[in-house]
């Protein structure tokens, strides 16, 4: 029987690099995959060099509960130990944003091992950057089913001021990977090595499936087109 391990992805700031290269480090607008399972692989205690083709093999999806804010941060950076020159690099975040991952499998006592790893991580664990560390009510737990039915039964997770913001009527988008024989978007992202001599991804197809409705009692904005691009 498929399970589902649910996790909850909040703070004050995330960065989930999916096309980063040299001084512009980006953030994709959703967690990705490699960037959730770096941080499954952290808790469990593997170095960068160990093998992750059982982590890679997990399904994946994600629902956008609170998209945040995109923030741009500039910082410099110099070898300090070689005297070189100083660089400006440009680095993107997501601020106040909250997010659900699951990772679902056949294999029960696999997930059970990821659960209890990631309730007393190995390393420390970060929203995609070592500048944002990960929330304490990270787990949410072990649920039957598959990764898309567990985010459609999960309550919305948005802060009490968020909800305001929204229209009566929310949507939150669900990505997942594919089916055999679905179509959608080509995603870098299925981790082959984390060694940083030599780290190498993988393509998925990611689906964005029908969003899940919401009644917001809270919500004071009843525009239709509004909350379409707040979801999107």
């Amino acid at each position: 029987m498929t399970r589902t391990l649910l996790l909850r992805l909040k703070g004050p700031m995330q960065s989930w690099g999916d096309s980063s290269r040299f001084n512009l480090r980006a953030t994709a607008p959703v967690p990705t995959k490699s960037g959730v399972l770096g941080l499954v692989a952290a808790a469990l205690g593997r170095p960068r060099t160990a093998q992750v083709d059982d982590l890679a093999g997990l399904h994946f999806a994600v629902r956008v509960d609170q998209p945040g804010t995109l923030m741009h941060d500039y910082q410099t950076a110099e070898r300090w130990q070689t005297g070189g020159r100083t660089s400006l690099v440009s680095r993107y975040y997501l601020s106040d944003a909250v997010f659900l991952a699951a990772i679902s499998s056949d294999d029960e006592g696999f997930l059970e091992t990821l659960r209890e790893a990631l309730l007393s991580p190995r390393f420390p664990l970060y929203l995609g950057r070592r500048s944002c560390p990960a929330n304490v009510d990270l787990v949410m737990g072990l649920v039957d089913g598959d990764a898309e039915s567990a985010l459609r039964a999960e309550p919305w997770q948005a802060s009490p001021p968020h909800r305001a913001t929204r229209a009566r009527q929310v949507y939150l988008p669900i990505f997942r990977d594919a089916r055999t024989g679905e179509t959608g978007i080509e995603q870098r992202d299925v981790p082959v090595s984390f060694d940083q001599q030599h780290r190498r991804y993988d393509w998925r197809t990611v689906v964005e499936t029908a969003p899940v409705e919401v009644e917001n009692p809270d919500g004071r904005i009843d525009d239709p087109f509004f909350e379409a691009v707040v979801s999107a």
